[in-house]
């Protein structure tokens, strides 16, 4: 019995956690997409290659601040992730890494990450990837996931920064075609976040997390879904009609588009049980293809 007590306890302070379970605490997938958008405002920054330092650096200052946030949202989460079926067996939430063991590997992750920024990129895209954590770790994850159901709406903004965080770090300034990077993924988050908010509806409305199924209800939620798909489709178009970029471009993003809105449509008119994670399945796909189309479309240039 005191052998299964101080084994217990040992979990709870998180003195058997290993290094997949800090790794873990980055959210590695969804920094790597975000890495990836970031690299493509990087690119599209400058008609010709990056320069390697600043690439180099920039990923490397952007994704450290991106998982120190990603590191803080386990934290603060981490008694919501504990009564959720998709959640409850991650680092902090189950007791593998201690609360401040995480936040001590968040500041430092943001610490080396910012300074990073500012030494080798430029204080412009310093700051703005700071703000950017705040906005995410704080602002979204404190205070409007828990206060409105409209939370990743708002939130979203924090997370469809990373183009424009590319574009900074290259050019030194904020450019429209930058900020139009960053407003196809702020109106793709609702529909993406929505369509697993549908499937994960109990578990939220059991955290007591005010997500939008949960206040309003799953049918209003698909309909939202659908609407916000049908936005992201007419915003994808801006790119083309302001000549930012060509046919490629034009052709794999309707492509992606279509297949976006085939699946909205289905899970509003003809759901089944696993459609919604189809769904958002799908989402992350469509973002990840669509910013490799925009990169194939700038180094492979291609007309009517």
């Amino acid at each position: 019995m005191a052998k299964s007590l101080s084994i217990s306890s040992s979990v709870r302070q998180g003195k058997n956690s290993t290094w997949r379970d800090y790794y873990e605490l980055t959210k590695p997938n969804v920094v790597m997409l975000l890495l990836l958008t970031a690299l493509v405002g990087m690119c599209l920054a400058t008609p010709g290659w990056v320069d390697a330092t600043v690439l180099i650096s920039g990923m490397l200052g952007i994704g450290m601040l991106s998982a120190s946030a990603a590191v803080i949202n386990h934290v603060v989460d981490h008694q919501i992730d504990s009564v959720m079926a998709r959640t409850f067996n991650r680092p902090v939430a189950k007791g593998k890494v201690s609360i401040s063991r995480a936040l001590w590997f968040s500041g430092v992750l943001g610490v080396v990450g910012f300074a990073i920024l500012c030494l080798f990129v430029n204080m412009l895209t310093a700051w703005l990837t700071l703000a950017s954590l705040v906005g995410y770790a704080v602002v979204y994850t404190v205070y409007l996931k828990r206060a409105t159901p409209q939370n990743i709406v708002i939130g979203g903004l924090a997370g469809a920064a990373p183009p424009l965080l590319g574009w900074t770090a290259v050019t030194g300034e904020i450019h429209a075609h930058a900020l139009l990077l960053v407003l196809i993924i702020f109106t793709w988050t609702p529909p993406h976040f929505w369509a697993l908010a549908i499937h994960r509806e109990k578990d939220y409305a059991k955290a007591k997390v005010p997500m939008l199924p949960v206040t309003h209800g799953v049918a209003f939620t698909k309909t939202s879904v659908l609407l916000y798909t049908v936005l992201l489709s007419l915003v994808c178009l801006l790119p083309y009609l302001i000549g930012m970029s060509d046919i490629i471009y034009l052709i794999g993003s309707s492509v992606l588009n279509a297949g976006f809105l085939y699946y909205a449509i289905k899970l509003k008119f003809a759901a089944k049980a696993q459609t919604a994670m189809q769904t958002f399945k799908f989402s992350i796909l469509h973002l990840m293809l669509l910013f490799v189309v925009l990169l194939l479309d700038h180094y492979v240039p291609l007309s009517l």
